[in-house]
């Protein structure tokens, strides 16, 4: 029976891509070696790796004076470069709080330097996007997440201001048309929208670096990274091979404009389900809600056991909610067919005929 597979990361991948990728493993571009056997620095491989950095390039529509990066370290490790490579000592710099995730880039961060939370969503379990903050002036740069896979939130729009903006995009970049000009510091993790776990796409913009009086270590550098072409260490071979193959299927799909009408069709269809539905309730404020991760309650705890055996025997994978939050976590990232969220809803309704 097929597996309708919500989980939240690693997730779901195109059935094609997987497919390219298992064959690769075997034989990669019939030389009849294995993709994961032979040299980084052989042609076949750095062929990979600009195809995967022009995608990029291409379907985000990144200008001049950018580089992209494929690193090692999830965005765990980009908390403490992106503080490293644009925190002057004595600066300071300022993050939006509105999740686990935020929170974790604030504590690496305060390893260097000063560090001001200027708006959170704590006090209401982070489900609500904070508005009319006030962002300091003299600010080294401003730190947000855009999506906040826990607890099903999502930016609508971007913080407006002078210093350099920074975003972890990690699990809804890709998903959606944005101006990289914005930005001076994009950073997102592969295993939502690009590819299994184990690289992590970067985004500079190259004028702002090396202007922060610090000497940093070479593996958290991102100018010696941009000089080495990625491969300053041995790169993650398969994930960023995965990487391109996903990022070829989203422009053979018609790009991001063609993928952000589906995200938004698929999240209306589920997101409509629990409005309705007298034994369901959302968990974030409607105008914040993320059309990656949608979180949603029982409005009677009771019946989750005859919910959760619903599901299961519907084919259903990884939508219980994250241990911080309860509940439910269907996440419908780009891979994710409209056909599984229509199972998923289906299954919503049947628990609503049984218990009527």
């Amino acid at each position: 029976m097929k597996k309708h597979n919500f989980s939240a990361g690693p997730c779901i991948l195109p059935q094609d891509v997987l497919k390219k990728a298992s064959e690769a493993i075997v034989n990669f571009n019939g030389i009849n070696l294995s993709l994961i056997e032979i040299s980084h620095r052989s042609k076949e491989f750095v062929e990979v790796m600009e195809n995967a950095r022009n995608l990029v390039k291409e379907l985000l529509n990144i200008p001049e004076g950018y580089s992209v990066l494929f690193l090692q370290g999830g965005a765990s490790l980009e908390f403490l470069m992106a503080a490293y490579n644009l925190l002057k000592i004595d600066g300071t710099a300022a993050y939006l709080d509105t999740g686990a995730w935020s929170a974790k880039a604030v504590k690496e961060a305060k390893l260097l330097g000063n560090v001001e939370v200027i708006a959170s969503s704590k006090d209401k379990t982070y489900n609500y996007i904070p508005k009319n903050y006030t962002i300091p002036a003299n600010v080294d740069y401003i730190h947000y997440t855009s999506n906040n896979t826990i607890y099903g939130t999502q930016f609508k729009e971007f913080p407006k201001t002078n210093s350099l903006l920074v975003c972890d995009m990690s699990s809804d970049i890709f998903s959606k048309q944005i101006d990289v000009s914005k930005f001076d510091l994009i950073y997102a993790g592969a295993q939502k929208n690009m590819g299994p776990a184990g690289t992590t796409l970067v985004i500079v913009k190259d004028e702002v670096l090396g202007k922060t009086g610090r000497n940093i270590p070479s593996m958290l550098d991102y100018q010696v990274h941009i000089s080495k072409d990625s491969m300053f260490n041995t790169p993650p071979v398969f994930p960023v091979y995965v990487s391109m193959l996903t990022l070829q299927w989203l422009k053979d799909l018609g790009g991001i404009p063609a993928i952000e009408k589906m995200n938004e069709e698929k999240a209306a269809l589920l997101y409509t389900e629990i409005d309705r539905n007298p034994h369901f309730k959302g968990f974030a404020e409607k105008e914040d809600r993320s059309l990656m991760n949608v979180t949603f309650n029982l409005t009677n705890e009771t019946d989750k056991d005859t919910f959760d055996k619903l599901w299961n025997d519907a084919g259903i994978n990884g939508i219980k909610g994250h241990r911080s939050v309860g509940g439910y976590r269907a996440s419908i990232y780009n891979a994710m067919p409209i056909e599984s969220i229509q199972v998923l809803v289906n299954t919503m309704q049947q628990l609503e005929k049984q218990l009527s």
